[in-house]
């Protein structure tokens, strides 16, 4: 005789799971599911613990380092074992003539990556570069996942010639590869800058890369976001407010926004990752992040004359950029499969 507490089948823990689950509501089980992610919370954690030591780049360069990262310190000096050490080194190579940055101290409070062209400490520029890339990365995602709603939103639910001059913008931004259309902005703005009424945005501002990547994506956000819309326009309860005579903007903004709303977060790590990107791809080609201002790109370019020398200049960044990248798309699959109402979700009961 088989013990009913104990069969899977048995409808009592069925009955229980399923009134849990009716309790929590569709975002606690979303976020049930995401924190039992091992990998995600990971990832999570590793993106987080990124963004704080970025967010620190002032303590460590003022305190722990003791260096400006901006200015050039090529007949500078530090304390390194006891002796003094000059901070650009006289070449070793061919005729001896030139200079060769010091490389990684591994010392936390001298250079632990070493010296870059001008002298400067490369983990403190690492650190600022952090800031600004990740800082250009959220913000032209916000930018994008926005315009890309409205966008989509308007193209699926009024239809007719809205949707056919939207679908036509997009197309003409689409038929452009994405790196090119980038470059080709990057170029003509940052010779020229933005002014148009009361925007004005000049060429070294950070908010011209900003701009130019939160602009290049919204067809590849607002396409997903419209097909959406369009089949949850044919769904029942929205051709039941239309023949109730609900006004559209309530429509829209209290029935098919929340239902498009899951599909927006799981681009926002996903667009940030891509963004980052093609921050760092910008600011290697010159027309990204201009001069004060350092990105994990123009730390790239700077270390690109030294790879044979001091690669740690060059790599330092790259790492970054790789660890940073995965660590959103590790999290974003992890958001993805939480939030997927299609997922298979596993209850545990005891």
């Amino acid at each position: 005789m088989t013990d009913r507490a104990a069969s899977p089948a048995n409808p009592g823990v069925e009955m229980q799971a399923a009134s849990q689950l009716a309790g929590r509501g569709p975002w606690a089980t979303a976020l049930r599911k995401l924190r039992s992610d091992p990998a995600a919370m990971a990832a999570l954690l590793l993106f987080l613990l990124i963004v704080a030591l970025c967010l620190l780049a002032p303590f460590y360069a003022k305190y722990v380092a003791h260096t400006d990262p901006f200015r050039s310190n090529l007949s500078g000096k530090i304390v390194l074992d006891g002796k003094r050490v000059p901070v650009m080194e006289t070449s070793t190579e061919g005729l001896g003539l030139g200079f060769t940055p010091i490389g990684p101290t591994w010392n936390i409070t001298a250079y632990f990556l070493g010296a870059d062209a001008q002298g400067r400490d490369v983990a403190a520029r690492l650190l600022y570069g952090g800031r600004n890339s990740l800082l250009i990365a959220g913000v032209s995602t916000a930018m994008c996942l926005v315009l890309a709603a409205i966008v989509g939103l308007a193209a699926g639910f009024f239809g007719g010639t809205v949707d056919w001059m939207l679908s036509r913008l997009m197309d003409v931004l689409w038929a452009f590869p994405v790196y090119l259309l980038a470059i080709s902005l990057s170029i003509v703005l940052i010779a020229h800058g933005i002014d148009i009424g009361p925007i004005s945005i000049n060429s070294g501002s950070l908010s011209l890369p900003i701009f130019i990547i939160g602009i290049i994506y919204v067809p590849y956000v607002a396409r997903p976001i419209r097909g959406q819309v369009l089949a949850l326009t044919q769904s029942e309860f929205v051709l039941a407010a239309i023949g109730l005579g609900v006004p559209s903007h309530r429509i829209l903004f209290r029935d098919i926004l929340p239902n498009v709303m899951t599909t927006l977060i799981v681009f926002v790590p996903l667009m940030m990752a891509i963004n980052m990107l093609t921050e760092s791809a910008l600011s290697f080609l010159s027309i990204g992040v201009q001069a004060p201002d350092a990105s994990w790109g123009t730390i790239i370019q700077d270390g690109q004359d030294l790879l044979y020398t001091r690669p740690m200049v060059a790599l330092a960044p790259g790492i970054a950029i790789v660890v940073t990248v995965l660590a959103l798309n590790i999290f974003g699959d992890g958001v993805r499969d939480a939030l997927d109402p299609r997922s298979k979700l596993r209850i545990r009961t005891a």
